[in-house]
């Protein structure tokens, strides 16, 4: 049986006291999400995302990780890969920390890594439309890297469906302005910088009908982390790993 440490991988590690600058250049790099923090002893504290990589607007800030700390989850070597993806899910996060008894962190598991082979041992149940997100918050391509910004801090979702005469033409996602070294200038000075040229263009979509199955297949297939749901040419939902692996047998 497959366990965690079976896809345990270097992942990154953040000091308590370390600059929030530090780990937005850790997130800039497309294979994570999350960075895991550590106190003085070496013991997890916790994680931060790609949000909080993005609160402090500055190029060079003195502010450090430690007061953006949330609580990790986190896993045993000898645990499950099963076990180690409803941690990522109940907790919603695209990877997990992996520990010794003495809660000192000794690598990571990736979501993204675990996806492909739990679709292939497991029975997925339902229709995409009974698993997808319908709370869907929708950006036009002329919408300012500003406007982005704060949707994000204030919605709590990582991305956004980009919508153009009613037509869906791409994503916008926390990861498209972190990656944009240009971002934090462009928000600290209320900038008028549209999203049209940093938002992601590739588009595969799904039916709300199809099988979640079918859902998860392209999600692997093309190495995306969500599927915009259409109806016709009208989004009417949103379904992502997470949703995927809520359909579990």
């Amino acid at each position: 049986m497959k366990t965690a440490q079976d896809f345990m991988i270097g992942i990154p590690v953040l000091k308590y006291n370390d600059q929030i600058t530090k780990a937005r250049q850790i997130l800039r790099d497309d294979r994570f999400r999350e960075v895991y923090v550590v106190d003085a002893k070496k013991n997890l504290l916790g994680y931060i995302d790609l949000t909080d990589g993005l609160r402090v607007t500055a190029t060079k800030s003195n502010v450090t990780v430690e007061g953006y700390v949330k609580e990790a989850p986190m896993v045993s070597q000898d645990d499950t890969i099963e076990q180690a993806v409803m941690v990522m899910r109940d907790h919603e996060t695209d990877s997990v920390a992996v520990v010794d008894p003495s809660h000192h962190i000794t690598g990571g598991v990736l979501l993204s890594d675990l996806f492909p082979v739990i679709i292939s041992r497991h029975e997925l149940h339902g229709t995409v439309a009974s698993h997808m997100t319908k709370d869907v918050i929708i950006a036009s391509p002329t919408d300012t890297i500003q406007k982005i910004y704060t949707m994000i801090m204030e919605s709590g979702f990582s991305a956004f469906p980009v919508v153009k005469k009613k037509r869906i033409v791409g994503f916008i996602s926390r990861r498209d302005l972190i990656r944009t070294r240009r971002v934090q200038s462009v928000i600290s000075q209320h900038a008028h910088t549209t999203i049209e040229d940093i938002m992601s263009k590739d588009l595969i979509s799904i039916g709300p009908d199809e099988p979640i199955g079918s859902a998860a297949e392209l999600l692997v297939k093309h190495d995306v982390s969500r599927l915009p749901v259409v109806d016709g040419d009208r989004i009417i939902g949103i379904v992502d790993r997470h949703d995927v692996l809520r359909g579990l047998a």
